[in-house]
């Protein structure tokens, strides 16, 4: 079956917004208001009458016009040259007794005067003038408006066209991605291929009385290519793509939303078989509440779309896809069998995910020799989104610094760069502030380095960076965490201590550098307690829900406020403990500390290698 789609030849473009006569009527309108009086033969004062009065009996006056209730008169100066000058006409009996009489510079020694009666248009043209022109140019404006509206909103007979769809619709031979280009995403890519699969060969299916499931919703954080596999799904079916925003069903009058949904349903059909992608479809589809009211708007989408996904026959080949980041908000109806018959998973990619990812996008530029496993180990938790910025990073620095290769440490800088924020090379720290953040850094590294169960350190440095970070200690692990244990957490807890520790113990006083230690402990001595049943107190109790898991998470107690505030009394207990854990470490290897504090003052960046043979020096001595 040839379903090829024909590339629309582009509308030509139209002309001019307005119409040559509403610029004609503008122009001449500025020009008698700004530029003709620029050019008249003399400047007109005004002045009132009682000058003019006191000019015509002083006999300066040389001629007068009397022109629409206003009194123009041309009046001889005192330096000897005439003037124009204009007043309102008033009720004088013995204006023209006046006039006769005065003298005037004139040759004749008489005032010439005399009163211009105004012609008056006919009724026709004051009827055109007054009724006619101004209909016409108010209907020019109107249908240049509509014809506006209809350019936006789609091809239609009405000033407001409610049937375009506006969605993107890319041909088949235009979507040139293919699962090739997605990586880390196995598990979404196999339950994918079926329906591949059956878009490439429907009899196979159809003859066992199967049908294509309808729908499939991609869920996942930000960045993890739902996007990306949507377009896969169609570069591999080679079908036809109609890509849209669930935002962009929402508009402002009731009903042009659902007409878009039956747009959108009506050129599918025509278009099968093909894949429908809806982008943050929880636009549309969040769960209808009647307790705080609706959207009217927003719920006649989404029944619109559910009827429309009722209606269609899957033997069509007709797959929807949608992709959200709040699948908790979904309105029930639309996640039932028969709809949305699949949800795939879009998690943030493991090791060999990341390994892969960068593989693809390292594809696309010119590097070196790389070893991946340092970068991929380094960049724990980043989403595909978040790599693909890594390497390009890497290849603008490989520029920067006039390479045309990209080495393993543009990448470790890169990886930097995106966590950490750029180099501040002219931020200049105090010999005191400088001895400061060593010591922090370098307790943050020691406790980690001299506990069980603790990620090895793999870079220190007090170089500033732009996210505000004075100098960060970063820990690699050599391979991927699935399961904390307690004592895992317990121990990140006591290293994130242990930079305000080793202040207290070398300067006997505390500074703000601990900031986002402080918060990151307290967030996960709560965790511990809250959600991952790691108290003795309250056993496995779960007191704490998580709220849009994919966007970060909102927490929210499930409990007392009596239990609230025992909960906080139990955090600064674990808290504590870590904190003492810490000092304890630290004072017991001061050594060590003052040792590689003043080398990491020297480097400003030292490798965890380095930091590890100053720990081995003296702790093989002991």
């Amino acid at each position: 079956m040839n379903n090829k789609q024909e590339t629309p030849t582009p509308a030509p473009r139209r002309g001019n917004p307005f119409p040559a006569i509403l610029w004609g009527v503008l122009i001449v309108l500025f020009l008698n208001a700004f530029v003709f009086p620029l050019f008249s033969p003399g400047r007109i004062t005004t002045t009132d009458y009682g000058t003019f009065v006191e000019q015509v009996n002083a006999g300066k006056v040389c001629e007068v016009m009397i022109k629409s209730g206003q009194i123009y008169f041309t009046a001889r100066t005192d330096e000897g040259k005439t003037a124009t000058f204009r007043t309102g006409a008033v009720e004088d009996p013995e204006l023209v007794d006046r006039l006769l009489t005065a003298s005037s510079p004139n040759d004749s020694g008489k005032i010439s005067f005399t009163e211009v009666v105004p012609e008056e248009n006919s009724p026709i043209l004051n009827f055109i003038l007054m009724w006619i022109l101004p209909g016409l140019i108010f209907f020019m404006l109107w249908k240049q408006a509509s014809r506006s509206i209809q350019a936006r909103m789609g091809a239609g007979g009405n000033f407001l066209s409610f049937g375009n769809s506006g969605a993107r619709i890319y041909a088949d031979s235009d979507v040139k991605t293919t699962f090739a280009d997605v990586a880390g995403q196995d598990e979404a890519k196999e339950a994918l291929t079926e329906i591949v699969d059956f878009l490439h060969n429907p009899k196979k299916y159809a003859e066992i009385g199967a049908t294509l499931p309808k729908g499939a919703l991609l869920v996942g954080p930000p960045g993890t290519g739902k996007t990306l596999i949507a377009r896969a799904v169609a570069g591999e079916a080679k079908v036809p793509f109609f890509a849209l925003s669930g935002s962009e069903f929402v508009q402002m009058f009731v009903g042009m939303g659902a007409a878009k949904v039956r747009d959108l349903f009506k050129q599918a059909s025509e278009k099968a078989p093909c894949i429908i992608f809806i982008d943050e479809i929880d636009a549309i589809g969040k769960r209808r509440d009647s307790t705080f009211g609706g959207n009217d708007e927003r719920e006649q989408t989404l029944n619109q779309l559910l009827t429309e996904m009722d209606g269609f026959d899957g033997r069509k080949g007709v797959v929807i896809l949608a992709a959200t980041n709040r699948p908790e908000s979904l309105d029930r109806a639309l996640l039932r069998p028969g709809r949305f018959d699949r949800r795939i998973q879009m998690e943030l990619p493991d090791l060999e995910g990341r390994k892969a990812i960068l593989e693809v996008h390292l594809a696309k530029v010119k590097h070196d020799e790389v070893d991946l496993s340092i970068v991929a180990q380094a960049t724990a938790g980043s989403s595909g989104a978040e790599l693909a910025n890594i390497v390009n990073e890497a290849a603008l620095r490989a520029v920067r610094q006039g390479r045309r290769l990209v080495t393993t440490s543009d990448l470790e800088e890169s990886v930097e760069t995106v966590l950490a924020g750029v180099q501040k090379k002219h931020s200049v720290l105090t010999a005191e502030e400088k001895h400061i953040v060593a010591c922090h850094e370098i307790g943050h590294a020691l406790v980690a380095a001299l506990q069980t169960d603790s990620a090895p350190v793999h870079k220190i440095t007090i170089i500033p960076r732009t996210s505000g970070a004075l100098g960060y200690t970063m820990q690699v692990d050599e391979g991927e965490q699935v399961l904390l244990s307690r004592e895992n957490l317990f121990n990140r807890i006591a290293t994130l201590t242990g930079g305000r520790s080793a202040e207290e113990l070398v300067f006997g006083s505390i500074t703000t550098g601990a900031s986002n230690d402080i918060e990151q402990a307290t967030r996960l001595a709560r965790a511990m307690v809250t959600r991952f049943g790691m108290s003795d107190k309250y056993d496995m109790m779960g007191l704490e829900t998580v709220n849009n898991a994919y966007l970060g998470g909102d927490n929210s107690l499930t409990c007392s406020s009596e239990t609230a505030a025992d909960i906080d009394r139990e955090v600064l207990r674990i808290v504590k403990e870590a904190h003492g854990k810490a000092r304890e470490i630290l004072s017991s290897h001061r050594a060590i500390l003052d040792e590689a504090a003043d080398y990491l003052m020297q480097r400003e960046t030292i490798t965890g290698e380095e930091f590890m043979r100053i720990v081995r020096k003296h702790t093989a001595a002991a």
